[in-house]
């Protein structure tokens, strides 16, 4: 009888821990959800997503070709992993990642280093890459 009741309690607690941790707002800042949001687009090869975060400005300026878009689905990227941040004065961030890749093609694996630069939106409250897409081209 004791260990029915004792289990009861148990599965209750675990079922409101569940329904509180899927209702409370989220307690990652907007600094590292875009970080954190880009840095997953990368990783699973979705640059169409990425791409959704880099600076609309830059994206007018320096729209994607075909080219561009050809060699980023001849890319499989197998890792993503930052290796340093820094926030400035002015709110912008500094970040690099290291970005492990395989041409699909070739199958050869390369490591990119991406140094990204993000400014902070005050008006749209959100960061904006203004670094632009990883440079997969480069040796």
């Amino acid at each position: 009888m004791a260990m029915k009741r004792f289990m009861r309690l148990l599965v209750g607690s675990t079922l409101l821990a569940l329904a509180a941790c899927a209702t409370s707002p989220s307690a990652m800042n907007p600094q590292d959800e875009a970080l954190e949001a880009y840095g997953k687009a990368i990783r699973w090869s979705e640059f169409a997503d990425a791409w959704s975060f880099v600076d609309p400005a830059l994206r007018e300026r320096q729209p994607l070709t075909e080219l561009e878009l050809a060699r980023f689905k001849q890319i499989q990227v197998t890792g993503y992993e930052v290796k340093g941040r820094s926030n400035a004065a002015d709110g912008s961030v500094e970040q690099t990642a290291e970005i492990r890749l395989v041409n699909k093609n070739t199958q050869i694996e390369r490591i990119v280093t991406d140094h990204q630069r993000w400014r902070w939106d005050a008006a749209g409250k959100r960061f904006w890459l203004t670094s632009g897409l990883p440079d997969f081209t480069a040796q």
